[in-house]
């Protein structure tokens, strides 16, 4: 696949750094833009603004097939998009950073006066964040949530601390939950698929998949989570601190803002009826300590400057509160919030970045999910009928994979090695990322793989 990349941005290297082994990559940008992490890629580089038509004709426009806009102009982007689909009629992927872009965007795609002109995947990474952690706000303690089949199935992942009954057994010994499966371990930063003789060592990340009501019973006995989160602490009244706060609302979940800018605060509340919005400094401790934010259940660090969110973060510790959620504006600073103690460190960046290549997924390989910031995938296959009445234990994949749920019409099954997959089963299935395509390959090619 030819993929053209508008935008030398963070967010366009993490892109070409994705998909250049597999497709052919050009990065479009002024040449001052480009920094050494390209220089480091075999990838191509087009000088220029792609909203100029003679730069789109350089990079080959119109033998592309996806043009990706991600600059840190909203308008470049949309101009840039619009522009390729009139000379190309190329899929194209516009990122935006305000709503009203987005939301206009989307109603012009869907008019019906739109014809051939018009931008096919608008990205609001914002949006995409505030999704990712209200879902991980939504489970107690866990690091990350996926749901799957319609909230039938989800995966969870969460941490093992030194005082769980778990520790040091074997995965076979521990007597988890019926219908849940561990598909992943992340040790010492390194994700790998795990089987039952795999011991379970202190500060492991678990990856489980399962139904919801078996991971329910699973983290009330394994993890000693039975109980909700009742109320919630946000830093930051921004875009994504104002979603978030409005889909808490939703739930009913006790929620209060802190934010530093007086005309910020009076807009929240109007927006907002049930939060209580606090005019002030979250790195200010004494003001944390008075307005009692070590009583939260969860702690949200969503300013967009990584300093302050770790700063903030710290301090939510240090009053006691026991999970701590923080933004990530660069990706490569996530690793240092996990190691000073930061609970789930979420990067927007990371949200957009899964969400193109669920994108640009094949109609019948989808990735559903990626996690430990891509290091794993979940994918969704659709069993051929080469593979019908197959049993899991007899299918020989060419590495590391689990099926962790079938999606049988509307039932979900969590299988075994002698469950039987069927014509038309939808398998979600847990891989590393650099493995995925050959799980891909494997279940492409039939009969010859089984």
């Amino acid at each position: 696949m030819k993929i053209i990349i508008f935008g030398a941005t963070e967010v366009g290297c993490l892109l070409a750094t994705e998909f250049f082994e597999d497709h052919d990559i050009t990065i479009i940008d002024k040449e001052e833009n480009q920094t050494d992490e390209f220089s480091k890629l075999d990838i191509s580089f087009v000088t220029g603004n792609a909203c100029d038509i003679g730069v789109l004709n350089c990079a080959d426009i119109q033998n592309a097939d996806v043009f990706i806009a991600c600059t840190a102009i909203d308008e470049a982007n949309i101009v840039a998009c619009l522009s390729a689909k009139r000379i190309s009629g190329i899929r194209t992927i516009c990122f935006v950073s305000k709503e009203e872009y987005k939301k206009t965007l989307y109603f012009e795609k869907n008019s019906i006066n739109a014809g051939d002109f018009f931008i096919d995947y608008i990205i609001w990474p914002e949006e995409l964040l505030t999704q990712d952690i209200f879902r991980i706000v939504t489970v107690a303690k866990a690091l990350d949530v996926e749901n799957f089949a319609d909230g039938k199935a989800r995966l969870l992942e969460y941490k093992v601390t030194p005082n769980l009954s778990i520790v040091n057994k074997k995965i076979k010994d521990c007597g988890f939950t019926h219908d849940t499966l561990i598909v992943g371990i992340t040790r010492n930063g390194e994700l790998f698929i795990p089987n039952g003789d795999t011991e379970l060592l202190a500060e492991d990340k678990l990856i489980f998949m399962g139904t919801s009501h078996s991971l329910d019973i699973l983290a009330g006995t394994f993890f000693h989570e039975k109980e909700i989160v009742k109320n919630v602490s946000i830093i930051g009244g921004g875009t994504v601190g104002l979603m978030l706060a409005k889909n808490l609302e939703s739930l009913k979940i006790k929620t209060k803002i802190v934010e530093k800018n007086y005309e910020r605060c009076e807009y929240l509340a109007q927006e907002l009826k049930h939060t209580l919005i606090i005019h002030g400094d979250g790195t200010n401790l004494k003001l944390l300590d008075e307005e009692e934010i070590g009583s939260a259940d969860v702690v949200i660090s969503v300013t967009n400057n990584d300093e302050k969110n770790l700063l903030c973060s710290l301090l939510a510790k240090q009053l006691g509160v026991n999970r701590v959620i923080a933004r990530v504006a660069k990706v490569l600073n996530i690793p240092l919030f996990e190691k000073v103690g930061i609970d789930v460190a979420v990067s927007p960046k990371n949200s957009a970045l899964a969400e193109v290549k669920n994108d640009l997924a094949e109609n019948n390989v989808d990735i559903l999910a990626t996690v430990e910031q891509g290091q794993g995938e979940v994918l969704e296959i659709k069993v051929k009928s080469e593979f019908d009445n197959k049993k899991i234990m007899d299918l020989r994949f060419p590495t590391a994979a689990i099926i962790g749920i079938i999606e049988r019409g509307n039932k979900v099954i969590i299988p075994n090695g002698l469950t039987e997959i069927k014509y038309n089963d939808i398998l979600i299935i847990f891989t590393k990322a650099e493995d995925g395509e050959l799980i891909k390959e494997f279940f492409k090619a039939g009969s010859k793989c089984v």
